[in-house]
Formats: C-alpha cells, sequence, structure tokens
C-alpha cells in the first residue's frame, strides 16, 4: 500500500482541544503508508492536544491556512475531540479549506466530532455518514443521514465514530485514498488526451489527417 501513498501530501486539519489519538493515529498510518502528512491549524506554533477530559501532549502546527490551499494536498483528515472541530467551524478560513476538498471531489476523513465541519460546509446533503452520537442531529437537521456503524464510506468521504473505532478507520482511508487519489490521476490523464470541446474521433477520421479532404459519397462508394 506504501506504492499508492508514496509521494502524496494529505492535509490534517485541526487546532486547541483535538483527541490526541484521532490526530496522531491516522497521521501513523497515513505516514506508514507512504504519504507525507500536514497540520494545517488557525496559528503557528504547536496546538494543545487532550486525552478525553485530560491535557495531552502539544503537536507542532506546519503551516497556517493563509499559507495552503486546497490543491497543496490530495487528501483531508478531520479529527475529534469535542473543543478542536468548535473552535474550527467558527473560522470561515477552515470551513472554507473543508469545503473546497469537498467541491474538488478529494478524499476526505473525518472521526467522532470532525463532521461538526461538514454540517458548517454545508456537505453533509443527501449523504450517509456516521459521528460520535451527539451530532445525529446537527447531521440529520443538515440533509445527512446517520448510521450507527464503525465505519461509513460515501464515495470520497469516510466518517467515523469515535476512538474505539480507530483500528477500522485508520485501514479503510488508507485503502480509500490510495484508490481516490488514482483515479483522479487517470481522469486528469483522459481529460489532457480529449478535452471536453473535442470530440472523440469518429470511425471516419481514422488514417485521415487534419487537413484532408473527405471524397464526395460517390466515389467513397464500393
Amino acid at each position: 500500500m506504501a506504492a499508492g501513498l508514496a509521494g502524496k501530501r494529505i492535509a490534517f486539519l485541526a487546532t486547541n482541544g483535538v483527541e490526541q489519538v484521532e490526530l496522531t493515529e491516522p497521521w501513523r498510518a497515513l505516514q506508514d503508508a507512504g504519504a507525507e502528512v500536514h497540520l494545517i491549524s488557525l496559528e503557528p506554533g504547536e496546538i494543545q492536544m487532550v486525552r478525553h477530559d485530560e491535557r495531552g501532549d502539544r503537536f507542532p502546527v506546519d503551516h497556517v491556512l493563509a499559507e495552503v490551499k486546497v490543491g497543496d494536498y490530495d487528501g483531508l483528515v478531520l479529527p475529534g475531540g469535542v473543543a478542536n472541530p468548535d473552535r474550527l467551524r467558527t473560522s470561515e478560513a477552515a470551513v472554507s479549506f473543508v469545503r473546497g476538498f469537498m467541491d474538488a471531489d478529494k478524499p476526505v476523513a473525518s472521526i467522532c466530532h470532525g463532521p461538526w465541519l461538514l454540517v458548517e460546509a454545508d456537505e453533509v446533503r443527501g449523504r450517509t455518514l456516521t459521528s460520535w452520537p451527539s451530532l445525529r442531529t446537527d447531521i440529520a437537521n443538515a440533509g445527512g443521514e446517520w448510521v450507527d456503524k464503525p465505519v461509513v464510506t460515501d464515495q470520497k468521504l469516510v466518517t467515523s465514530r469515535k476512538p474505539d473505532d480507530l483500528p477500522q478507520f485508520c485501514d479503510k482511508i488508507v485503502g480509500l485514498f490510495a484508490q481516490a487519489i488514482e483515479e483522479r490521476k487517470l481522469d486528469r490523464m483522459v481529460e489532457q488526451t480529449f478535452p471536453a470541446s473535442d470530440p472523440l474521433p469518429g470511425p471516419g477520421a481514422i488514417g485521415k489527417g487534419p487537413d484532408d479532404e473527405e471524397a464526395p459519397l460517390e466515389q467513397r462508394m464500393p
């Protein structure tokens, strides 16, 4: 699987109050699969992680939101913790960053309270997802369908409920990110080969140069 993510860049969006294992475990899984991972946050320096209700370790920030754009990354991870997404969803820049990945059809993974950002970005409408149970009403009110499963995949969006689901969540995001990124690469190759404005060549065009004139019908009949 490492070959599938080698050279790919994945953004983690988090701030103070992020649940430690929901950041560090997916981070490690994607790194082990060959990806380059960056922590994007509201302010430079370090963020304070938590272990449930207790203070956890600090984690260094790679870039603030003003320094990056969606096009810099191949995928996005939104870890949870109660305070972390609650702070981020009040940031217009953070919400716009999340919306940009969804609009670009890039793979996005979110766990626990992380889907609060998807709700704020109005990106759960018509989708099936899961989260920490207390977000169920928020997701339903935003037009999404909430289900109680360890991991849910809806197209290129992966969601999970809680830290206990991290083994399944990490396995799923490594596989889906590799697959989704490869699909995007193939789509770009097709678009470059056959631009949307140019119709695919028909049978009559095969073997004929661009300056060749088509012979009259009677000359082409056997």
